[in-house]
C-alpha cells in the first residue's frame, strides 16, 4: 500500500550536502516526493510503501553526510498520497516565519580531499583556483547574510555562475549541487596582489600565488585576505622579518600563530601527540598549542619566553597554494593593529594595515562576518578550547536543559563572546575580543543583530555582568524595558559555564580563579570557592583581600602587586631584604605606593589568584610589566621546574579566608638561599594545586558534595591544571573542566545564559 510521510530534519543540515544525500537515498529506494530547505531545517515529503519509508528514515539517521549534525527527525506518517511522479529537490521556502523556527548554521569548513585533488590536477578546470569548494567544504558562516542558506542570501550572489558551474550546481548527483560558494576561474571570485607602494594589481592564480611566495621568502610582510578576515604573514624562520612585524604591529611579546603545510613539518619544531594531530587535521583546522622542541629552529621572536607554539594547517585553497612545497612555517597572525578586531573589509585593511604590510594579497569575495582563528590545546586527552571562533562558531552548544524563554547573554569585557539561547541550544558567538574600542564594540553589536536574524530569535531575557563599567553590561542595560534583565556575578557565570559545558545540573563545588571579576560586595574577586548550582552561588572561601595600588595600573605593572604582597608578608621591613626585586625598586616608588595603600587611594581590594601569580612572577624577576593579558603568569609557568615534589603552603584562616603570607615568605627564603626562579615557580604552582585540593576536601566533608568544576583564566595554566586534576581525582573527586567553551572569559556568556534561565524558572529575576 502506498502512503505519504512528511519528515522534518532539524540540526546542521543546510549547506552540508544534505538535500542531495536525501535525493540519492530516496532514488535508491524508488521513493517519490520532494526535499527543500526551510527556516526550521530540511523538509521532506516522500511516498511509497510504509516499509521503504521506514528504511529511508533509518538511512537519514545512520548515513548522514559527515558535516551534518542531526538533532531530531520528526515524522508525520500515513498521509494521503499526492501521486508524485518522481523525487525532486525544490527551492528553499521563503514564506514569512513565526519566529519559532530556526536552523543551525554550519561553521566554515576546511578544504576537503576531493577539492585538494582537483586543485593540484593540471587537467582539472579548477586547477590552482584559490576558491575551489564543494558541499563538503568552504566558507559558510562568514558569507551568510540570512537564512535559508541559499546563494541569494550570501555574499556569493555577486557572482553569476558560468554554464559549467550552473550545470554542476543544479545536478543533484554532483558534489557541488547547491554548493553556494561554488565558482571557477571564469565566473567566481578572483585573487589579486596589490603592490601597495605602486597601487598596481597583479591578477591570475599562477602569477598571484608565486609572487607572494617569493616576497615572503625574501623577508616581506604580507596582508592576506582569508575566509574570515586578514592575516599578517611572514617567514617564521626569518628573525628580522618577525621582529619587524612585531614593531610595526605594536605587539611587543604576545605569541604569533604559525601555519605550515603538514604535520610532518610541525613535528620538526614541536612535540605532537595523537590527539593533537587529530585536532590539527580536523575539518575545523584550529590553532593548536604544542610543546616546543628543544632543537626548534623557529625564531624566538615568534613566541618570546614561552615553551609552546601555536600551529595550524592550511584550511583554504589559497593557503594550500601558498604553502605547497614550502618546507618552512609562516607566521600567520591576525590582521589587526594592537587591540583592534581583525580586519575583514578591503578598504579598511588597506588603511589600517598599510603601515604594517609590504603587499596585500586580496580577493573580491566579500566577507560578511569577521571570524578570527580558533585556538585549542589538549588536556586529559580531550580538546580544550581557548578561543572559539572559525570552524566552531556558530555551531550550537547542546545543553542538558531547556531554555524556557529566548535569552541574550552579553558576556564579559575581555575575550568577549555573546550567547543567544533557545530550546536546548546555546549559540555562543565567535570570538569578539576585548571591548575596549569603538570598532570592537561595533563588532559586538552587529554580531548580536546577525545572530538574532539567523536564528529567528528575539530575546525576552538579557543577562549581563555585574561590573558597572563593562561595555557589554552597559549595552544590556541600555536595551528597552521589554526585556527581563538579570545581572550575574562574574565567577558564578564561570562555574555555570563549566556546568553547562559538561551538562551537569544540581550543586557542585565550584573553583573560579582568574584575573578580576566584580564581586557582590563591590570588591574585585578572583580566587574563589563556591557551592553552586545554576540559580545560586554561595561563596565558601576566597583569597584574603589585598590592595591593588593604582587600580588598573597594577594589572600592567605587576611589580606593584609584588610590593604589596611583600609588605603583607614582612611589613615595611621588606625593603631591607637582600633581593634583586627590592634593590630594583626605586626608593621614591615605595613611599608613594605605601601612602596610596594606607589611605586606600585608588587601591581597590582584590582576592584575585591571577594577581598573586603576577606578584610571584615579578618577585622572581620574570615579568614586572606585562604587554598582554596573562603574560606574567604564562612566563612564570614556562620557567617552572618539572621535577619538584614539594610546595609552599597557604593558610586557611577564620571564615575560610586564605592567606598567602606563608607562600610569599617561603618564596623569599628560597631566593635568599640561592634557589632558582624555576624551583620557586614549581613550588608556587604546587602550593596552589594543594590549596584547591585541601579546600575541596574541607567543603566535601561539610557539604557532602563530590562533584567539582574548575573554571577561570588561571586554569589555562596547564602545569597547574594537570597537577590539580590529578590530585583531585586521586582523592576521589569527580572533576569537570572545560572542553566545548573556553575556561577564560570567552565562556562567560554561556554561564550567564544558563543562570538567567534557571532564575526565570525559579521565579527569581534579581
Amino acid at each position: 500500500m502506498i502512503t505519504r510521510s512528511e519528515i522534518l530534519v532539524r540540526g546542521i543540515v543546510q549547506g552540508v550536502g544534505f538535500r542531495p544525500f536525501v535525493y540519492s537515498q530516496a532514488s535508491r529506494r524508488q521513493l517519490r516526493g520532494s526535499v527543500r530547505n526551510n527556516t526550521a531545517g530540511v523538509l521532506i515529503e516522500v511516498e511509497g510503501t510504509h516499509g521503504e519509508i521506514e528504511k529511508f528514515v533509518s538511512d537519514l539517521r545512520l548515513n548522514a553526510p559527515p558535516l551534518s549534525t542531526i538533532e531530531s527527525v520528526e515524522c508525520n506518517h500515513n498521509l494521503t498520497p499526492a501521486d508524485y511522479s518522481d523525487f525532486v529537490i525544490l527551492e528553499s521556502a521563503h514564506h514569512a516565519q513565526t519566529g519559532e523556527q530556526f536552523v543551525p548554521i554550519s561553521a566554515d569548513v576546511s578544504t576537503c580531499d576531493d577539492c585538494l585533488k582537483e586543485l593540484f590536477d593540471p587537467d582539472d578546470r579548477r586547477y590552482q583556483y584559490p576558491f575551489i569548494n564543494c558541499t563538503n567544504c568552504g566558507p559558510r558562516f562568514t558569507i551568510i547574510e540570512d537564512i535559508p542558506y541559499d546563494r541569494a542570501r550570501t555574499t556569493m550572489r555577486e557572482f553569476e555562475m558560468c554554464a559549467e558551474c550552473r550545470a554542476e550546481y543544479e545536478d543533484p548527483l554532483n558534489r557541488r549541487f547547491h554548493a553556494e560558494p561554488t565558482g571557477c576561474t571564469a565566473c567566481g571570485p578572483q585573487l589579486y596582489l596589490l603592490e601597495s607602494n605602486e597601487g598596481a594589481k597583479r591578477q591570475g592564480p599562477l602569477d598571484v600565488v608565486s609572487r607572494p611566495r617569493t616576497l615572503l621568502l625574501k623577508g616581506a610582510i604580507l596582508a592576506i585576505k582569508g575566509i574570515g578576515g586578514f592575516h599578517l604573514a611572514c617567514d617564521a624562520l626569518n628573525a628580522e622579518a618577525v621582529e619587524r612585524l612585531r614593531q610595526r604591529k605594536y605587539r611587543e611579546d604576545k605569541p604569533f600563530a604559525l601555519m605550515t603545510a603538514s604535520v610532518g613539518l610541525i613535528r620538526e619544531h614541536c612535540v605532537v601527540s595523537r590527539e593533537e594531530e587529530e585536532l590539527l587535521l580536523s575539518e575545523r583546522r584550529p590553532i593548536v598549542l604544542l610543546e616546543r622542541r628543544p632543537d626548534c629552529k623557529i625564531s624566538s621572536a615568534v613566541a618570546p619566553r614561552v615553551n609552546s607554539l601555536g600551529f595550524m594547517l592550511p584550511y583554504s585553497p589559497l593557503h594550500h597554494l601558498l604553502l605547497k612545497d614550502l618546507n618552512r612555517p609562516l607566521v600567520m597572525t591576525s590582521g589587526n593593529v594592537s587591540d583592534e578586531p581583525i580586519c575583514f573589509d578591503d578598504s579598511q585593511a588597506i588603511t589600517r594595515l598599510g603601515s604594517i604590510a609590504d603587499r596585500f594579497l586580496l580577493h573580491d569575495r566579500r566577507i560578511h562576518m569577521r571570524t578570527d582563528d580558533s585556538v585549542v590545546r589538549v588536556h586529559d586527552n580531550r580538546e580544550m578550547i581557548l578561543r572559539r571562533s572559525r570552524g566552531y562558531a556558530p555551531a550550537p552548544i547542546r545543553t542538558g536543559f531547556r531554555f524556557i524563554r529566548p535569552v541574550l547573554a552579553c558576556g564579559a569585557e575581555l575575550k568577549n563572546t555573546f550567547c543567544l539561547a533557545r530550546d536546548n541550544y546555546a549559540f555562543v558567538s565567535h570570538h569578539i575580543g576585548d571591548l575596549e574600542n569603538l570598532e570592537t564594540m561595533r563588532s559586538f553589536t552587529e554580531g548580536i543583530e546577525h545572530f538574532k536574524r539567523l536564528f529567528h530569535l528575539e530575546p525576552a531575557t538579557v543577562a549581563y555582568d555585574l561590573h558597572p563599567d563593562y561595555l557589554s553590561s552597559k549595552y544590556a542595560l541600555s536595551l528597552d524595558e521589554g526585556h527581563t534583565k538579570i545581572g550575574v556575578q562574574h565567577h558564578h557565570a564561570h562555574i555555570a559555564s563549566c556546568m553547562a559545558d559538561n551538562q551537569i545540573e544540581g550543586e557542585v563545588i565550584g573553583v573560579a580563579m582568574d584575573g578580576l571579576g566584580f564581586g557582590t560586595d563591590g570588591r574585585m574577586w578572583g580566587g574563589e570557592f563556591f557551592v553552586a548550582d545554576f540559580v545560586e552561588a554561595e561563596r565558601i572561601a576566597h583569597l584574603a583581600y589585598i590592595p591593588m595600588p593604582g587600580g588598573a595600573r597594577a594589572i600592567r605593572e605587576t611589580w606593584r602587586m609584588a610590593t604589596v604582597y611583600l609588605q603583607h608578608a614582612f611589613g615595611d621591613d621588606f625593603v631591607n631584604l637582600d633581593l634583586p626585586f627590592v634593590k630594583d625598586l626605586e626608593e621614591r616608588c615605595w613611599p608613594a605606593l605605601r601612602s596610596m595603600v594606607a589611605t586606600r587611594t585608588n587601591s581597590p581590594e582584590t582576592s584575585s589568584m591571577g594577581r598573586l601569580f603576577d606578584a610571584v612572577s615579578s618577585l622572581l624577576g620574570v615579568r614586572s610589566i606585562v604587554n598582554y593579558e596573562g603574560q606574567a603568569a604564562i612566563e612564570l609557568e614556562a620557567i617552572a621546574a618539572r621535577d619538584i615534589a614539594d610546595a609552599y603552603e597557604f593558610k586557611i584562616g577564620p571564615e575560610n579566608t586564605i592567606e598567602a603570607r606563608q607562600v610569599i615568605r617561603g618564596a623569599v627564603e628560597d631566593l635568599l638561599n640561592g634557589n632558582s626562579a624555576a624551583v620557586v615557580s614549581a613550588r608556587f604552582h604546587g602550593a596552589v594545586a594543594r590549596l584547591i585540593v585541601a579546600m575541596a576536601q574541607k567543603i566535601r566533608e561539610e557539604r557532602k558534595l563530590n562533584r567539582i568544576v574548575l573554571s577561570g583564566g588561571v586554569f589555562q595554566n596547564m602545569l597547574l591544571l594537570r597537577q590539580t586534576t590529578r590530585m583531585l581525582r586521586t582523592t576521589g573527586f569527580n572533576v569537570s573542566t572545560h572542553t566545548r567553551v573556553p575556561t577564560n572569559d570567552g565562556g562567560i556568556s554561556l554561564g550567564q545564559a544558563s543562570i538567567a534561565n534557571a532564575r526565570i524558572k525559579s521565579g527569581r529575576t534579581s
